[in-house]
């Protein structure tokens, strides 16, 4: 008899989707009870679906009421939840680093695929000032994220050989249901979240949704840096033989891109922001005709477009299912930001007269050991779109289950670009411009300009197919094949003067592959094992950064080989998963900054990834995960035999919580600890960043059934850790703090 799903299970899970009760203890210990019939569908052909128990894969799940405990500043905070991934979010809200498993990377997020009811929001995980994260903002209509790392990744869906998050909306139910939340905080947040779900007609049900938010952030700029607004509507229709489920998700939502910053000047700490009143406007000059244009940096980086897309479920008889999936991004995703170049200085070396410059905007006499810096004003306009379709088809015998799909995508990105722009500004929060510095007149700036106008689209067809054979009660055995065809037309006017300097026609073909096998030890508990070889196909600027290597005949292709070895164990109090894996990733490519040469690499990775959770009928759970990991450079001209850079060696996440009444009021207390290992900041090696704990904590109580109130404190010690080095120039004395501390209070209040 099969061990996955019954038709019976399906039938529960789909009732469950379709309500959204409100999470009140007697749901808290009802939802412990549920452990062992949570239902996955990452990793699966066209999201089907799967019992997490007998899944040959690991898959962490963070549902709604986790993310309200772990209340991340950013998506890309949020993943610090999941084991084997590596978060460097002190950019702000858009902006972030993501690393996962020891693959090899040098900033964004090359291995991250950010998938919405399992379609992926945009087919290329990174481009330069893009990363996928910065296209999607968390608020209270998400039920759940569930982040899978390797496994069945590289058959399904877009091919992502790294780490995919999907993540799933609420759904409306039978009952009409809905709550206001009002959020402030000790750094002038005021945001609003609302949400509805209900039945429109008979098997008609709908969910809306969303924020408008504002805030000086929280490192205070001196005026309002982060302002946003979201607004989601999914509409769900069932049939007596499937469902219907649309969805669009309207953002415009922009916050200030945090830089690195010197770490040896004083008064310079996690609290400090270059950005302010006095620099926030400035002047740029680009082009042949050295044309001059002022923007507001303040904008940061952001995201102004909408995910929409759907699904359509039908069982077709006979044990046939077909399931089809589509998404439509567009938007633009803008950068602005104020970005350091090289180390600190004073006034007296590079002042004209040696002595005192001058601010361009207050007037004020600056004297020589002032400190400065050379910052850049740098300026990316990114409009983009994607479509992709996801269509599988099924079949289920007595002891075979097997699948065929065809994943399409569209892929465009239009560039305009003008950064280096460097003048030397003084070093304080919202520090200006200064005048009586020669280059600081110079239209080219005091250093480099690279600026471009770019066009790209890039299309990617799969076919794929997947079979499992439950060869006894107890064993499955399943496999999956994907050939894929990836095709890239870019071309690149690298000095903003009409003329093209790079342009290509790019049309390659992989075949990726995997095998795993699930062993049922009884009713709660289980092995597996698998090994998967796929592939991450270039996009376009992986061409442009990378125009030596791929003219002299490199496909910038990085083939990603990986094993699993895993044991699981869940049951009404208890979910536990430990993966043991392994990674190659052979062709890696990293550029230190537009126009430098490309260093091409191997890169080698094992480790152990842990993910916990215990929940006891007294109110008191725990959460746990961790990552241990060792990483080499297995090929590289210079760097052979080091660590892979910016990725930890041990890295520890975890968050107990108790829950008790106090008279007629339901409370819980609550908190988090994060440590981190140190790291290298290069992969010279060179530079070590130092490793760091942090403390959150938190409360919340429920003084009825339908009013709730929530206080939280995000970096309690105020912990002053270092994520990253200055990824350009890893010598200069700059890095990323962390956030520091800051406070939240949320009032949320429930219809019924």
């Amino acid at each position: 008899m099969k061990t996955l799903f019954t038709k019976g299970m399906l039938a529960s899970a789909v009732a469950v989707a379709l309500t959204q009760p409100a999470m009140a203890q007697e749901d808290v210990k009802q939802q412990a009870k549920d452990n062992a019939e949570v239902i996955v569908v990452s990793g699966t052909p066209g999201g089907a679906g799967i019992r997490k128990i007998d899944a040959s894969f690991a898959v962490t799940n963070i549902d709604a009421s986790d993310i309200e405990k772990l209340a991340p500043k950013s998506t890309a905070d949020l993943f610090k939840a999941i084991p084997g991934v590596w978060v460097e979010s002190s950019g702000g809200e858009s902006g972030a680093n993501v690393f996962v498993r020891g693959f090899p990377g040098g900033g964004d997020a090359p291995f991250l695929t950010i998938a919405l009811e399992n379609s992926p929001i945009y087919p290329a995980p990174t481009l330069s000032f893009l990363e996928n994260s910065q296209l999607f903002r968390i608020d209270d209509t998400i039920e759940m994220v569930e982040g899978l790392r390797g496994g069945p990744n590289p058959v399904v869906s877009n091919g992502q050989p790294g780490l995919t998050t999907n993540f799933r909306l609420k759904r409306g139910g039978e009952s009409t249901e809905a709550s206001a939340k009002y959020t402030i905080s000790d750094y002038g947040l005021n945001r609003v979240d609302v949400v509805a779900s209900g039945a429109l007609d008979d098997d008609l049900y709908y969910m809306v949704g969303g924020y408008i938010k504002s805030s000086e952030g929280i490192r205070e700029a001196g005026f309002n840096s982060e302002q946003g607004n979201q607004f989601t509507v999914n509409i769900t229709k069932v049939f007596d033989k499937g469902e219907l489920n649309l969805y669009t998700r309207q953002t415009d939502d922009r916050g200030t891109w945090y830089l690195p910053t010197p770490l040896n000047v004083e008064g310079i700490d996690a609290n400090y922001t270059q950005i302010g009143p006095l620099n926030r406007q400035g002047t740029i000059t680009y082009g042949p005709n050295d044309t001059t244009e002022s923007f507001d940096f303040g904008e940061g980086r952001g995201w102004d477009g909408h995910v929409s897309g759907g699904s359509l479920k039908l069982d077709l008889g006979n044990d046939w299912q077909l399931v089809d999936r589509f998404n439509l991004t567009k938007g633009q995703a803008n950068t602005f930001g104020l970005v350091p170049n090289g180390s600190a200085t004073t006034v007296a070396n590079v002042a004209d007269n040696g002595e005192s410059a001058t601010g361009a905007v207050t007037g004020t006499v600056y004297d020589g050991d002032t400190p400065i810096q050379q910052i850049g004003r740098w300026v990316v306009l990114k409009d983009i779109e994607a479509f992709t379709n996801d269509l599988a088809v099924s079949k289920s015998w007595e002891d075979f289950d097997t699948s065929f799909g065809i994943y399409s995508a569209s892929t465009k990105a239009n560039d305009w670009w003008s950064i280096g722009n460097t003048a030397y500004h003084v070093l304080q929060p919202g520090g200006e411009l200064l005048d009586g510095i020669e280059c600081n007149t110079d239209p080219q700036g005091c250093d480099w300009n690279y600026d471009i106008s770019a066009v790209g689209d890039a299309s990617t067809l799969a076919l794929y197919a997947t079979g499992t054979w439950y060869a006894t009660t107890d064993l499955s055995i399943d496999l999956g094949l994907r050939r894929e065809n990836h095709e890239v037309s870019y071309s690149v006017d690298e000095d903003l003067d009409g003329e093209i300097t790079k342009a290509l026609e790019y049309d390659e073909s992989k075949t990726s592959w995997t095998v795993g096998a699930n062993y049922a030890l009884n009713d709660t508990s289980g092995v597996f094992v698998r090994m998967n070889r796929g592939y991450k196909m270039p996009y376009f600027d992986d061409f442009r950064d990378n125009w030596g290597a791929y003219t002299g005949g490199n496909d910038l292709i990085k083939e990603v080989t990986q094993g699993e070895l895993g044991y699981k164990f869940m049951n009404d109090s208890i979910q536990f998963f430990a993966t043991a894996f392994a990674n190659e990733v052979e062709g890696d490519t990293f550029v230190r900054r537009p126009g430098a040469p490309a260093e091409i690499l191997t890169n080698e990775a094992y480790g152990v990834e842990l993910d916990g959770r215990y929940s006891h009928d007294s109110g008191f759970s725990l959460s746990v995960n961790a990552t241990i990991q060792e990483t080499e450079i297995t090929a590289s001209a210079n760097n052979e035999g080091n660590e892979a850079q910016r990725q930890p060696g041990w890295q520890l996440r975890v968050t107990p919580s108790y829950a008790f009444d106090i008279g007629d009021m339901y409370a819980t207390v609550y908190g988090t600890l994060s440590a981190v290992d140190d790291r290298f900041g290069n992969n010279e090696n060179t530079v070590v960043l130092d490793g760091y704990e942090k403390v959150d904590v938190g409360v919340t109580l429920e003084p009825t059934d339908s009013l709730r109130l929530q206080f939280s404190v995000d970096n309690l010690t105020d912990e002053q850790g270092i994520t990253e080095g200055d990824p350009r120039n890893p010598d200069s004395p700059n890095g990323r703090y962390i956030m520091p501390r800051s406070m939240k209070l949320s009032v949320s209040y429930l219809f019924f």
